[in-house]
């Protein structure tokens, strides 16, 4: 089937305003630089592309038809319109993007926050930056409600994304301060389940990779405190609890080595979290390649090597 195209270009919008302008072909040529037979060609064309007489020619000056007076109406909105695009798709190639609506992990925010905010302020004129669950912004990034996540969830079987690995972090365990650390699966069990079980709820991305990371080990921990953040981990941690974390989770909510908790590596497992950022398929230009580099560069040059400070017995190896 034929597909019928706007009958409207930007040349033939802009002769049309000059030719109502001026009042006649010929001044409308002068003022364009052009002669008169171009602009009579081009409204004639135009007429013949609409399907409707713009002007009538009877009279001088000329005047415009109906159908012409309705064009006039829109014609300079129509003509802003395009130059717009254009310059809009020329920026999006630069990778600079008029809107721009990014969900980001909770957990990440801290980190990168300054950095991700020093460069967007070229890139981008309305920028959105929503913080909270990976598991929402994941919903949100599919209904097109947001742009970008940057989080735990890579989306591998969802079709139509692009995906940049950004960093990754070793699960920790989190206890009173003193506690030994574990050696082995058994050590670790005793230590689970014969005291609090502080949790990431299962609306977390993380609650689900630590539920998981249990069930392998077939680790039956009882039902205690659970959060959706971060912090209430770390609270419940101060309390007397113990937890599965990661470094990031804990300086972002404000952790401090002398508090009275100890750090230990998971003796089993090696599971770790994987940060990742995921956007919708060449709508972007080269924007989320540059932007995934900047947040590679700014975690591995700053934040990784203070939580190799804040974290030294997690890190030594």
């Amino acid at each position: 089937m034929a597909i019928n195209l706007p009958p409207f270009d930007v040349n033939a919008l802009s002769v049309f305003l000059a030719v109502c302008e001026k009042g006649s072909m010929a001044a409308a040529a002068r003022s364009l630089g052009i002669t008169q037979p171009a602009v009579s060609q081009t409204i004639a064309d135009f007429e013949n592309r609409i399907g409707a007489i713009l002007f009538d020619r009877s009279v001088r000056p000329l005047a415009l038809t109906a159908a012409g007076t309705v064009l006039r109406q829109y014609a300079g909105n129509l003509i802003t319109e395009m130059h717009q695009i254009a310059w809009r798709m020329q920026e999006m190639q630069k990778g600079r993007v008029s809107h721009l609506r990014i969900g980001i992990v909770d957990s990440l925010s801290k980190a990168i926050l300054k950095d991700f905010s020093a460069f967007m302020q070229d890139r981008v004129e309305h920028l959105v930056v929503l913080a909270g669950l990976t598991e929402s912004h994941a919903a949100a990034l599919l209904t097109r409600q947001i742009d970008f996540i940057i989080g735990v969830d890579d989306l591998e079987d969802v079709p139509g994304l692009e995906r940049w690995p950004l960093f990754e972090e070793p699960y920790v365990l989190v206890t009173p301060a003193g506690t030994p650390a574990p050696e082995n699966r058994e050590d670790l069990e005793t230590l689970l389940t014969g005291m609090p079980f502080a949790r990431f709820s299962l609306r977390s991305r993380s609650g689900s990779e630590i539920e998981r990371f249990l069930r392998r080990l077939r680790i039956d921990a009882p039902k205690g405190q659970e959060f959706d953040l971060p912090s209430g981990v770390l609270a419940a941690c101060r309390n007397g609890s113990v937890a599965i974390s990661t470094p990031l989770c804990m300086s972002e909510a404000g952790y401090d080595p002398q508090e009275g908790l100890t750090v230990h590596p998971l003796p089993v497992g090696g599971v770790r979290r994987r940060l990742t950022l995921v956007s919708r398929r060449r709508e972007f230009g080269r924007l989320p390649l540059d932007m995934a580099e900047m947040l590679r560069q700014s975690l591995v040059t700053k934040t990784e090597p203070m939580l190799r400070k804040l974290f030294k017995t997690i890190y030594q190896n």
